[in-house]
């Protein structure tokens, strides 16, 4: 029996932390729906739980979660200035003891999501140039 051709990808540096990214429709609906479940909770989390009256300013607008499910990105949207460093440990605990469908809490990162701030930044030009429009 002639021993088995190896098919394998040759290695290439650095290929291991390579992750696709996928597109949310072709993402597994447990991803998406534990996505949802995590914005969700944070957001409950952070209005009812958390004394910084900063945190409570903010709120969740989207969480994207890793394929292998181990780590989040959080966009927060925040009236008024950068929230200061949320509190991951917290969270992330506080996580563990809600989501009884995961094994661990995926690790946090919070990004600034300055879609409402550029939305609202748009609004007030446009209604400039409507008001200077008028005068004309």
């Amino acid at each position: 029996m002639p021993p088995a051709k190896n098919r394998a990808r040759p290695r290439v540096p650095g290929a291991a932390a390579f992750q696709p990214v996928l597109s949310p429709s072709s993402r597994p609906p447990r991803v998406e729906r534990i996505a949802e479940q995590l914005r969700q909770e944070l957001s409950s989390l952070m209005v009812t739980e958390m004394k910084d009256p900063r945190v409570r300013l903010a709120s969740v607008s989207r969480v994207r979660v890793a394929p292998d499910l181990r780590s989040a990105t959080v966009m927060i949207s925040a009236v008024g200035e950068e929230p200061e460093r949320h509190a991951e440990g917290y969270l992330r605990a506080e996580l563990g003891r809600r989501l009884e469908n995961l094994k661990s809490p995926p690790r946090l990162r919070f990004e600034l999501d300055e879609s409402i701030a550029y939305s609202v930044r748009i609004s007030s030009m446009l209604r400039e140039l409507d008001h200077h429009e008028e005068r004309q």
